[in-house]
């Protein structure tokens, strides 16, 4: 695979990491924070998530994670989450009071929840970004197919459930 059609499976992901980022950045704003410091978390929170998402979409393609899965995703958000956190508040500054260690595992428990959506969204972007991708990259191409198989079973059980 070359670097190319990496970053072609890592962009779904990546966007997604960018804009939760983001968009808790923004919260910081919302909750009073002047708009330098909103600024500053919204990017120290953003770059991490962007990069753990596209990392993720990268080892999707390398087989690593399957489509439809959630236990092993939650596994790479419950580490993940809490360096994203962990870069943020390295730059802002605001939730270390308590120390490293409190932060860190409190910060893994709120990544299940962030895992969920993210991974929610990932499966309903993802394979709409594989039929774009799949006639000039053949990981792509591989990754949709794995997604019409676990489509195909999924409907196959549904139908046997009738």
């Amino acid at each position: 695979m070359d670097g190319r059609h990496s970053l072609e499976l890592a962009l779904p992901g990546a966007s997604i990491g960018a804009v939760a980022g983001a968009m808790a950045g923004g919260l910081t704003l919302f909750a009073g924070q002047p708009t330098g410091m909103a600024a500053l978390s919204a990017l120290s929170l953003a770059l991490p998530l962007a990069l753990f998402g596209g990392l993720y979409g990268v080892l999707l393609g390398h087989g690593v994670f399957r489509p439809g899965t959630f236990g092993p995703v939650g596994l790479y958000w419950v580490v993940a989450f809490p360096v994203a956190r962990l870069a943020q508040e390295s730059l802002v500054g605001i939730g270390l009071a308590d120390g490293v260690l409190p932060f860190l595992a409190y910060q893994a428990m709120v990544s299940l929840g962030f895992a969920i959506g993210f991974v929610w969204l990932h499966e309903r972007i993802m394979p709409h970004w594989l039929i774009r991708r799949a006639a000039a990259n053949p990981v792509a191409k591989d990754l949709l197919g794995l997604y019409v198989r676990h489509a195909g079973m999924l409907r196959a059980r549904k139908g046997a459930r009738r």
